[in-house]
């Protein structure tokens, strides 16, 4: 047991399972209080009555099941809970198991056996050795499950609880806010080599170039408008049309003639010609010709005025 790395003052709950010798339980039971010292440090418990047990959570440093080499019996997934929750953060498990080298619904096989145990919650899952299952055994493990295969060997595994209960929390600090862009260092000889001083502008090294001599006497002239036009801007078509987004002015020419002719067109005497008959007068030039719109030029034939 010395190898198991039990050490004193740790608490092991020793589980057994028939077909089990009295004489070999109690000599291991005692070898395990002689290693953890005085004061009932070791709990002997049977498989069967492991889940109606009384145990706290988190109780024990160790939990060593079946490890009698008379002993044998299958770890079903409740017993593999019920060894998880009363171990404490951190402690370890050691178990064997008898299993089958091929399939079967009664016995497990080897790699089975380590997903259950991942499955209830251990982690550090190992195969530390593999024997021959014993006589008694064999023979006790064929009366319980009923497997008759001839693939049947004991594994020892080794496995540990994680170093936090089951069920635990702990408050995670998460920040959303954006932080501040760093700006990068300047390098003081590229500031120096940028900054204009007062005393630069004295210096006979520098030339200043004067901005009237740039312009020469035609930059001075007032243009002609006429020049100012696109040449395409209006050509082509009977009607002058503006390009669009023009801005040689034939826009402004076009809408200002265009307000021109609208102040030009006879203004009706009631207001009301363009309506209708309905809302024209009884002499009025416009009866019995269709509505139109406002200002609209309307030109009246010869018989129309001659009746009117």
């Amino acid at each position: 047991m010395a190898e198991l790395g039990i050490r004193t003052g740790d608490k092991v709950l020793l589980v057994w399972a028939q077909p089990s010798a009295p004489a070999a339980l109690k000599q291991y039971a005692e070898e395990l209080g002689a290693i953890v010292g005085a004061g009932c440090h070791v709990s002997v418990e049977n498989m069967e009555r492991l889940l109606l047990s009384s145990h706290s959570a988190s109780t024990f440093d160790w939990v060593l099941s079946c490890l009698l080499a008379d002993s044998s019996s299958i770890h079903s997934s409740e017993t593999l809970a019920e060894m998880a929750r009363v171990l404490k953060p951190g402690g370890k498990l050691v178990l064997d198991e008898a299993v089958t080298g091929a399939e079967a619904q009664s016995v497990k096989t080897a790699e089975k056996l380590l997903s259950a145990l991942k499955l209830s919650g251990f982690m550090s899952v190992t195969e530390v050795s593999k024997a021959e299952l014993s006589p008694e055994a064999l023979s006790s493990l064929r009366t319980a499950t009923g497997y008759q295969g001839n693939t049947l060997s004991r594994v020892r595994i080794s496995a540990s609880k994680p170093t936090f209960e089951v069920g635990s929390s702990s408050q995670i600090k998460l920040s959303f806010g954006k932080k501040p862009a760093e700006k990068p260092a300047l390098d003081p000889n590229a500031v120096k080599m940028w900054t204009l001083s007062a005393n630069d502008m004295d210096d006979d090294d520098v030339d200043l170039v004067d901005s009237d001599a740039l312009l020469d006497e035609d930059d001075l002239k007032k243009p002609d408008p006429a020049c100012l036009k696109a040449p395409t801007c209006g050509e082509g078509a009977t009607k002058k049309k503006a390009c669009k987004n023009c801005t040689c002015g034939l826009a402004e020419e076009l809408e200002e003639s265009k307000g021109n002719q609208e102040t030009n067109l006879p203004k009706s005497a009631c207001g009301s010609c363009y309506l209708g008959d309905a809302f024209r007068c009884a002499s009025c030039p416009y009866m019995g010709m269709p509505a139109f719109k406002p200002g609209e030029k309307i030109v009246l034939d010869k018989k129309t005025l001659t009746d009117a």
